[in-house]
């Protein structure tokens, strides 16, 4: 189950109990106010209800977004409350005692690891919510991390670095690193690639855009796992994974000068033409979809889900690459990249007018995840 931020916001933020045990290096009661501030408790609100949080216990940050859309709910560990947002004369009175939750309140309890929708994430889930301790911190990080995965991605994303990219975000923590730290030496890696791509040094384009495109991954883990993200910051991440695309393909298609392959007028216009209209038209069919219908197009139905996994992204772009390069012909890599982005487009069309057609019947477009 999921659901949708309410109109108003708990007045306070009431953080009980004690624990000195740290979660990617913060305290877990900084972890709490981070997680609250950023839901917007106590700003701007008249609501009359109030947070209450036991620090004995950690938890996923959906937990918090559920508790904005969720009013009188109660987070149980057995008899024992351990998150509320409710009227403060029904809140707990101490952290650790037993309590009924009063009649009329929503209850979830944490031993049956409920269901919830990831909307900002597009996937279904079961959020931790577990006490805190130093014997079970290492677990919490990794289900903390893996909890901040996109269901819905790219192939290599989803499949091959999840775990070096874990690693280096516990790293990136421990070393007391910023998100937009880690987004700016990506930045620079993305840079170079480009560079090494339109001399024709293409293995090692694809080394440095390989450290890259991991620490596209490690940035955001960190933000969300760190509970650093911010307005610029997901200005800057998103900006340039949105930008650096179509400079990649035309640096490649230069750089095939340096190995004597260098496409003829006619066909770098058709090659490099598909490609880039292709990728503009594609990411303009996806605003379209989000705004028309409130939620991303790849999380439409499962076809939907399982065609992102190799959509014309840089990422499964890049393995068509990679194969050419190992059989010497990086030209060819390039056509095939132009050919399944046309395929790629032909799919956007599809969705888009298979969605207006559904809608012109009458028939809502929801996302197969929350159904």
């Amino acid at each position: 189950m999921g659901a949708r931020m309410s109109a108003t916001v708990p007045s306070r933020l009431i953080v009980a109990g004690e624990n000195t045990t740290r979660i990617w290096g913060l305290a877990n009661r900084e972890r709490i106010e981070r997680l609250a501030s950023k839901a917007g408790v106590g700003i701007k609100t008249a609501d009359a209800t109030a947070l209450w949080v036991n620090q004995a216990y950690a938890f996923d940050p959906l937990w918090m977004a559920h508790a904005m859309a969720t009013p009188r709910l109660w987070v149980m560990d057995g008899d024992r409350p351990a998150l509320v947002r409710d009227a403060e004369a029904a809140l707990p009175t101490a952290a650790g005692a037993a309590m009924t939750p009063p009649e009329g309140a929503t209850i979830y309890r944490i031993g049956d690891r409920p269901v919830l929708y990831n909307r900002s994430l597009r996937k279904q889930q079961r959020p931790f919510f577990e006490p805190l301790t130093s014997g079970n911190v290492r677990r919490l990080e990794r289900e903390s991390y893996y909890g901040a995965y996109k269901g819905v991605t790219d192939i290599l994303t989803k499949y091959l670095w999840p775990e070096i990219a874990f690693h280096l975000t516990r790293l990136a923590a421990a070393l007391r690193m910023t998100p937009n730290m880690v987004t700016v030496i990506g930045a620079v890696g993305c840079v170079l690639a480009t560079l090494f791509f339109l001399h024709g040094n293409y293995w090692a384009g694809v080394a440095v855009g390989f450290v890259f495109m991991v620490l596209d991954t490690v940035d955001g883990k960190l933000a969300r796992c760190t509970i650093t993200s911010s307005w610029w910051g997901n200005i800057f991440d998103h900006g340039i994974d949105l930008v650096h695309p179509p400079f990649w393909w035309l640096a490649w298609a230069s750089g095939l000068s340096a190995w004597g392959l260098g496409y003829g007028g006619t066909t770098y216009a058709w090659v490099i033409g598909t490609i880039l209209i292709g990728y503009v038209v594609q990411r303009l069919i996806e605003g379209w979809f989000m705004r028309r219908f409130g939620f991303h197009i790849h999380v439409w139905r499962k076809f939907d889900s399982d065609f992102r996994l190799i959509t014309a992204r840089r990422n499964p772009n890049m393995i068509l690459l990679v194969g050419s390069l190992l059989f010497g012909r990086p030209d060819i890599g390039l056509i095939l990249v132009a050919c399944w982005t046309a395929l790629s487009l032909l799919v956007h069309f599809w969705q888009a007018f298979a969605a207006e057609a559904q809608a012109a019947r009458g028939r809502p477009v929801t996302s197969w995840l929350e159904n």
